[in-house]
């Protein structure tokens, strides 16, 4: 009798564990049930609802244009630096690279800075930001990071805490970029002169992203920052100034919209802040600063987080619809359940729908108070769940959270296990460095493969 209770008893633990780490699987790939408007969205947006409804005009609209930019900045972390900093050859391409696939697009950040190149570090000293409720602040670390150990990132890049100055880390990072199968970079872009908050100018670097990714047969469309009194004006100077310094190179990205026509695209970061009153005024053909049928006109691609947004969004005058987020189930348009019907209401709008994939996400490490945002990797599955997805809509375009953006943890640039003090980052063990670059690959070819399908 003993011995049947024992085995009863170790049967009943083995079912509790299993139910367990069923449950804690599902929390962890498909958090479907969770919108942005739920305590869960709201610990990167404490501000939404109070934010959209005082840009009612267009003075709270440059108002909160800065304060926005927090989002933007995306938490960036200090990173530990080399100090000798890796050089990567010219000359001929690997052989063993892939074509690059035009369709997949990555969102990619030239905002680091280290010693040796800027004197000091740039972005990967990022700060710990406060909660906004005094309460919960009290109960976390304050403070900045101080690189290079300390760093503002929960992995560690394979290249050390970089320059994005330094000319081999760019040549580094388009053959990374090429070597997962993509074919564009959406790269972050403030006017000359500005920046964020924790940064400094960066449109000096464009001349060189473009020239090394040309080499590697990329091209280099602008994701739009929410500068400083971006509106109507602002933008049609801004895309004025892009496509006349930078629109004749052969990096340059164009979108083919019809036989023989192409138009540059624009993804327009927190879109959403900005009334669609004053967006029709630059994206529709009768507003009073359209840039439609002039030498500028372009596609540009607005941000949906809200599912009203949508209607926002087609009011606006915009080509298309991007969703950004690495976090399924944060925001209504991050999440992968509410796909098709973005895709249908895009298709019946006439709107380019852009589902925007990641690896995972994590931000403790400049949101301490962040956890329950966080999205485990799973080694890969959960990046794989949001191909798998996003493929189901057939979207024209995919768009990938992030090449290097470390401060969120949706970075699928090669990190490496490190260990300073009492910090120990994460990594992708056990896989090598490189693995979402190639799972990345991999979704780029079962793409094309899918695409041919969908056009017969």
């Amino acid at each position: 009798m003993a011995r049947f209770r024992r085995r009863t008893c170790i049967i009943l633990l083995l079912f509790i564990l299993f139910i367990c780490s069923i449950m804690m699987a599902l929390k962890t790939l498909r958090p479907e049930r969770a919108v942005f408007g739920d305590p869960f969205g709201l610990g990167l947006f404490p501000d939404f609802q109070q934010r959209t409804t005082h840009l009612k005009s267009k003075l709270s609209l440059q108002n909160k244009a800065k304060e926005d930019s927090f989002t933007q900045t995306k938490n960036l972390h200090p990173l530990t630096m080399n100090i000798n900093p890796p050089t990567v050859s010219g000359g001929q391409l690997d052989k063993d690279l892939p074509s690059p696939n035009y369709s997949f697009h990555v969102f990619y950040y030239s905002w680091f800075g280290s010693p040796q190149f800027d004197g000091k570090y740039i972005h990967w000293n990022h700060p710990l930001l406060t909660h906004w409720d005094a309460k919960i602040a009290s109960g976390y670390p304050r403070g900045r990071h101080n690189p290079p150990d300390d760093i503002g990132a929960s992995f560690y890049p394979g290249l050390g805490p970089y320059s994005s100055k330094d000319p081999s880390v760019i040549e580094a990072h388009m053959k990374q970029i090429l070597s997962a199968s993509i074919g564009v970079l959406a790269l972050s872009w403030y006017p000359p002169g500005m920046a964020d908050e924790n940064g400094e100018p960066t449109d000096g670097l464009v001349p060189t992203i473009l020239d090394i990714a040309h080499k590697y047969k990329l091209k280099v469309a602008f994701h739009i920052e929410p500068y400083k009194d971006r509106d109507d004006h602002t933008m049609y100077s801004n895309v004025k100034y892009i496509i006349d310094k930078y629109g004749d190179h052969p990096a340059f990205y164009r979108h083919k919209v019809g036989k023989g026509r192409s138009l540059p695209m624009f993804y327009v970061y927190d879109s959403y802040i900005t009334i669609p009153e004053i967006w029709a005024n630059l994206l529709t053909v009768s507003g009073s600063q359209s840039i439609r049928n002039t030498p500028y006109d372009s596609l540009f691609i607005a941000l949906l987080v809200e599912e009203k947004h949508k209607h926002d969004i087609h009011k606006s005058g915009f080509d298309g619809i991007y969703t950004y987020f690495a976090t399924n189930g944060f925001s209504y348009g991050s999440s992968h359940h509410n796909w098709p019907s973005l895709k249908a209401f895009c298709d019946t709008k006439n709107l380019i729908f852009i589902p925007s994939v990641g690896p995972g996400y994590v931000d403790t490490s400049i949101r301490p108070w962040n956890s329950h945002n966080t999205r485990n990797r799973v080694n890969g599955k959960y990046y794989e769940t949001a191909f798998s997805a996003a493929l189901l809509v057939r979207p024209e375009i995919i768009s990938i959270t992030s090449f290097n953006e470390w401060h969120e943890g949706t970075q699928i640039e090669k990190a490496i296990p490190k260990k300073a003090g009492k910090t120990t980052y994460l990594d992708y063990q056990p896989h090598k460095p490189n693995i979402y670059l190639e799972l990345t690959r991999k979704w780029s070819e079962k793409y094309n493969k899918e695409k041919e399908q969908w056009l017969t």
